[in-house]
């Protein structure tokens, strides 16, 4: 039976999708209206690069709570809540002490993507507000109806039928319940819902609300709205903290700006070596690898750097370079297989079209089976070394029970960089590479054997 063939201009529009990706995703799509900033798609400019790279701020927590005993627990359970809002806002790459003797927390975080006039005091209050969420009746706090710590399950940010900006909430079964009860007693009177000590909105009930879902209007931004939700799933810290601006320190990059110029040229080398040996050694197989290696890639720094303008960075350490790194030499291993089944099928005595069809078919178990080896072991750290609240780490929930969570920024980002490269490597190189090298041997002047990996003269 003849192999199905794949029409010659295939190869162009996934080598044109490949290029815009490419470009996208390292220079971004961006405009300026006066001095705003508008981002359609961010780029690698917009990554944020952790402390090893490029520095970040230090800061000391106090309680801020006198005369009352504060356990071991209640510091562990804050520097938890700290690590879980830190991850909540796509940063990383930090540093969480707790000194228990003297009752402080030690935080380090990396500089905001972009902003070279962070607001470090700004970042530090948010990460030791309370965030205690409540709803009470009337527009007092005298009367607790709902706990947000105790009722609400999650928070999401998002727009409402009249396009403004809210955070829609749902909640655990004993808070539906008392929602219910709530809201069915207090038709044409107010529940005003209160983020620590200040009134966010004071809604009027309408009719009794028995679904479990509620939503807080009146947000100013959908920035607002977002950090309002990140804070109420991240939880309520068990006391207030209070950072000593005495201590807020600048931290100086280990590597620093030259650093990382140096890093970026010797990986642009080494990409450009093996992409020249592929192409020495497999010939056309060789380019066609090189170009879905370079989608991979692309694919990669898109994830990173957030891409979408409304999508936030995800902090970039030394250890989630070194899963880039390994995630193309996956790619790599990949592509070099499926090249050298392709040379056993014309050895064997197939046709150009056979020999492309079943070398991809024989290669196929061997590249998923690597591929998917790796995706797991991505997966399980990223499980193990994020926050407990996340949907990967609630899928190894009984594995993980075992051994404790512990919340590790620079091991949970070589897991992330990691994962999305294996992910656009089976994309890039399974699909891509394959129908770009189907397409290619359609033209009339490359169907030549020896170009695919079968002798000169054949």
């Amino acid at each position: 039976m003849k192999s199905k063939r794949t029409a010659k201009p295939v190869f162009f529009v996934i080598v044109a999708l490949i290029l815009a990706l490419t470009y996208l995703a390292f220079f971004g799509v961006e405009n300026y209206y006066g001095d705003t900033r508008q981002v359609y798609f961010k780029g690698a400019s917009d990554i944020r690069w952790g402390i090893d790279i490029s520095g970040g701020v230090e800061a000391v927590f106090s309680p801020d709570k006198e005369g009352v005993k504060i356990t071991d627990d209640d510091m562990d359970a804050a520097k938890s809540i700290i690590e879980t809002r830190l991850v909540n806002n796509n940063i990383t790459d930090y540093e969480v002490y707790t000194d228990t003797a003297n009752h402080q927390i030690i935080v380090r975080f990396p500089w905001a993507a972009g902003e070279s006039d962070f607001d470090a005091q700004k970042a530090v209050q948010e990460l030791g507000e309370t965030a205690l969420l409540t709803f009470c009746d009337g527009t007092t706090q005298d009367t607790v109806l709902l706990s947000g710590a105790k009722h609400i399950q999650s928070a999401q940010a998002g727009v409402d039928e009249q396009g403004g900006y809210v955070v829609y909430l749902n909640f655990t079964a004993e808070g539906k319940s008392l929602f219910a009860t709530a809201t069915a007693n207090r038709v044409g009177k107010t529940i005003s819902i209160w983020m620590d000590d200040t009134m966010i909105s004071a809604p009027t009930v309408q009719n009794a609300i028995t679904d479990g879902q509620a939503y807080i209007n009146g947000m100013e931004s959908a920035e607002a709205a977002k950090e309002l939700a990140d804070k109420i799933n991240a939880g309520s810290l068990p006391f207030a903290l209070t950072a000593d601006d005495s201590k807020l320190q600048i931290i100086s990059p280990s590597l620093g700006s030259d650093a990382l110029d140096v890093m970026v040229i010797a990986g642009a080398i080494a990409f450009a070596l093996v992409c020249i040996i592929m192409i020495l050694r497999y010939r056309l197989n060789g380019v066609v690898a090189s170009i879905s290696l370079l989608g991979q890639l692309a694919g990669s720094i898109a994830c990173i750097s957030g891409f979408f303008g409304n999508t936030s960075s995800f902090t970039l350490t030394v250890p989630g370079i070194a899963g880039i790194i390994l995630s193309v030499g996956v790619g790599v291993d990949c592509n070099v297989i499926a090249s050298e089944r392709i040379r056993d099928e014309f050895a064997k005595g197939k046709t150009i079209d056979g020999a492309i069809d079943s070398g991809f078919k024989n290669s196929l178990s061997a590249v998923i089976d690597g591929n998917v080896t790796v995706v797991i072991v991505a997966l399980v750290l990223m499980g193990a070394f994020g926050t407990p609240d996340s949907l990967i780490a609630k899928l190894f929930s009984p594995l993980m029970a075992l051994f404790g969570t512990s919340i590790t920024g620079s091991i949970y980002s070589f897991g992330y960089t990691l994962l999305v490269g294996v992910v656009f490597n089976l994309l890039m190189g399974i699909l891509a590479s394959k129908y770009m090298l189907k397409s290619v041997s359609q033209l009339k002047f490359l169907r030549k054997p020896w170009l695919y990996g079968g002798k000169k003269n054949g």
